[in-house]
């Protein structure tokens, strides 16, 4: 089975290709505002370099988020039209979940900065979601985190996060493409704004 991944979430870019064999990718710790300019270029350098069309990915999946509001719809939007353009099934997979993948500890609490000491959170127990993804402070997230061990996206292996994310949601591949919808934990700024 094939399959493309991108994580345009947050700062970071990562494209992922599973082909089988190796896992290829290209990953970047700070792409900055540059997702849009940047995916498609390294999603051809990937393609290219496994000898495989676009149309021949079976499944294309995308994270889904919290993080970046520009950069989560930019993975959606992309990965949608694929999915679409070669009817193909979808993979939503949340930032939380990279993150709880990638660890080794049984009960974590996965945090992403939301800058302004905020932070968005989701707990997980043995692989399972046990606190439902929330906006949180700072001192609410210190709460949160008693009876877990925390994991932040700081120094995070996106890439193995990614890929063992994938591998355990994969029987929840879909045909159903609006199944990819952004994962928002709250409101964007200019949303609040407007109140």
């Amino acid at each position: 089975m094939k399959i493309l991944a991108v994580d345009t979430s947050g700062n970071h870019l990562t494209v992922l290709l599973l082909n089988g064999d190796e896992p290829l990718y290209f990953f970047s710790q700070n792409i900055g505002l540059k997702h849009s300019i940047t995916l498609m270029t390294e999603v051809e350098n990937l393609l290219e370099k496994a000898g495989i069309e676009l149309s021949d990915i079976d499944v294309f999946s995308t994270v889904v988020g919290p993080g970046s509001f520009t950069g989560i719809r930019i993975g959606v939007a992309t990965v949608k039209a694929w999915a679409y353009a070669f009817n193909k099934k979808v993979l939503p997979v949340t930032s939380f979940e990279v993150l709880a993948y990638n660890s080794v500890e049984k009960r974590v609490l996965c945090a992403i900065d939301a800058r302004h000491d905020n932070y968005y959170a989701c707990g997980f127990d043995g692989g399972e979601m046990s606190i439902s993804p929330r906006f949180v402070n700072g001192e609410e997230l210190n709460n949160l985190c008693k009876d877990y061990t925390l994991v932040t996206d700081k120094g995070a292996d996106y890439v193995k996060g990614l890929i063992l994310a994938i591998e355990k949601k994969l029987p929840l591949a879909t045909d159903d493409r609006e199944a990819l919808i952004p994962l928002y934990v709250k409101k964007s700024q200019a949303e609040e704004e407007r109140k």
